[in-house]
């Protein structure tokens, strides 16, 4: 089954270069010109990614983006923003509503289509995979077991549905509210502060002394798996 993309992009030329490209790259492509319009098409079918301009009329796309990560359908689906804003309050502004990178126009096509294949092959397989790995950290869904450099680590229940969750989306950044819905659940009322907790007792769990730490702390913002971890040094 084909992988499909959504545009949503109220620059007409720019849309049709971004079809061109991605369709011969074997992608199916749909397009909106407006935020509302893609508001819509979202609710009546997911695509595997979305490609969303930060100024749109009808709806921002920020404000689309608030709204896909808060249904369940579409709060896992990749969404790349794509802006003329590149000052770096406006990067922490975009990642932090819930997008999963962020590019400034103008931008290079090869490098767009370098950071959409990078975003799926990531997102993709993290919903089918057993064992999700990154840097020397196993995770096995199956039996629910976790290894650091071929030491086990110990979690509880909480703790270990927290790195779970993070290690699928490694990059993205997290607020406390979306990890409460993602980890807890949408119809539990906690704290957010308890994330923060959760977060001190997962990182005491699977750092050792010298060890570098995968969480990243985005102050403002939230939590990430940080992409770049690879190894201890």
């Amino acid at each position: 089954m084909s992988t499909r993309i959504l545009i949503v992009e109220d620059e007409e030329a720019l849309t049709l270069l971004l079809r061109y490209n991605l369709e011969a790259e074997g992608f199916v492509v749909d397009s909106a010109s407006r935020g509302d319009e893609a508001d819509l098409r979202l609710q009546e079918q997911v695509p595997d990614l979305v490609l969303l301009d930060w100024m749109m009329p009808g709806l921002s796309g920020i404000e689309l983006c608030r709204r896909i990560r808060a249904r369940r359908e579409t709060e896992r689906l990749p969404v790349i923003m794509l802006t003329a804003r590149g000052e770096e309050g406006d990067r922490i502004r975009g990642l932090g509503t819930g997008a999963d990178d962020y590019i400034v126009k103008p931008f290079s096509v090869p490098e767009l289509l370098a950071r959409v294949r990078a975003l799926l092959r990531r997102a993709k397989p993290a919903h089918v995979a057993n064992l999700l790995i990154a840097g020397n950290i196993e995770l096995d869904r199956v039996s629910h077991r976790i290894r650091r450099q071929g030491r086990e680590i110990h979690l509880g229940p909480t703790e270990f549905k927290l790195l779970e969750f993070l290690m699928q989306s490694p990059g993205r950044v997290f607020s406390r509210e979306q990890l409460l819905d993602g980890v807890w659940g949408h119809d539990v009322y906690i704290d957010e502060r308890t994330v923060d907790v959760h977060v001190g007792r997962l990182r005491k769990a699977i750092n050792r002394p010298r060890q570098s730490d995968p969480i990243r702390t985005v102050r403002g913002s939230g939590y990430s798996f940080d992409e770049m971890f690879s190894t201890d040094e």
